[in-house]
């Protein structure tokens, strides 16, 4: 693993704006897995979208209403969820806070 990046201490990586009006930084990536942490302002939504990626999520802060394969709960902090192949998920947050996305392979995006 030379060369790759195997720790992430808080605060490190700029925030970068998302599409959707909201935010992330990559956390750590190899060739076969990618985290990322999104953050979001009350109100902000992950519109629904699918990826053939593999998706583990933590809620790290906050309250969200997650969808998943047109199913719906409310998730908060220290909750989390699993997004597989191909389902077509999105997020709106409840009120502000952060999730953590695992996501394997790497997305390129």
């Amino acid at each position: 693993m030379t060369g790759t990046k195997i720790f992430s201490r808080a605060g490190e990586g700029a925030w970068t704006p998302t599409p959707d009006g909201n935010r992330r930084r990559v956390l750590l990536h190899t060739d076969e897995l990618m985290m990322v942490e999104f953050g979001f302002d009350k109100g902000g939504v992950g519109a629904l979208h699918s990826h053939p990626h593999v998706q583990a999520s933590y809620v790290a802060e906050g309250r969200f209403e997650v969808t998943i394969d047109g199913r719906t709960e409310v998730l908060e902090a220290g909750s989390s969820f699993i997004v597989p192949s191909n389902l077509v998920h999105g997020v709106k947050a409840l009120e502000a806070g952060r999730l953590v996305d695992s996501f394997t392979p790497h997305r390129a995006d």
